[in-house]
């Protein structure tokens, strides 16, 4: 793990993996003088109440264990999304990936899922844990309208898009799961640490 001073109270956490990242914000969040942490794909910022404790902060998070073996988030929250797998690039991905879609909705609905960080939109979160017979890259030409509730995979991630934005992902299918509410504690429906599982149904 290596830490950077990111401004005038907090650092920057560099680690190998998105599951380490959600095991460092988890052991992070425990000590004295913090007051936020926000993961990423491969970094977390761990946030302090000022300046003067970072030099304590900075010597606990290199004694912390974020390795394979961390403490991962198998006791956190469980959100099951149902899905009607009727995306745009559903059969083309299949093909592209060598697969029929029936094995293709398989995959993607059997995978258990985990919220590794937030990002791109309020709401969006990156779900790792995705089947490597998934990988496929984005859309060469991102789409300048991808409606809300969108599931979709790019890369070693798949997510929901929460609102109609642009977009370049991949889309297997839709779900009428509200992702994001403003009115609801906290507005997001999916957070980091969040597991999640796929439920494959017909609409």
């Amino acid at each position: 793990m290596r830490l950077r001073r990111y401004g005038e109270s907090a650092v920057l956490a560099e680690v190998t993996g998105d599951e380490d990242v959600l095991a460092l914000a988890a052991a992070a969040r425990r000590l004295a003088g913090v007051v936020e942490v926000v993961p990423a794909a491969r970094t977390a910022l761990v946030v302090a109440t000022d300046g003067s404790v970072l030099p304590d902060l900075t010597a606990a998070l290199r004694t912390l264990d974020v390795g394979p073996t961390a403490p991962g988030p198998s006791d956190a929250a469980v959100v099951t999304l149902d899905v009607a797998y009727d995306g745009a690039d559903l059969g083309g991905t299949a093909a592209e990936l060598g697969l029929d879609t029936d094995a293709l909705v398989r995959a993607h609905a059997g995978g258990d899922y985990v919220v590794g960080f937030c990002g791109f939109v309020p709401g969006f979160g990156y779900l790792s844990g995705l089947d490597p017979a998934l990988h496929a890259g984005r859309l060469a030409e991102p789409r300048t309208r991808v409606p809300a509730g969108a599931v979709g995979i790019a890369g070693e991630f798949t997510g929901v898009y929460p609102r109609p934005s642009p977009g370049g992902w991949r889309l297997l299918g839709h779900t009428d799961a509200p992702l994001w509410d403003a009115d609801r504690d906290p507005p997001a429906l999916l957070v980091p640490g969040t597991r999640v599982r796929f439920r494959a149904v017909r609409r």
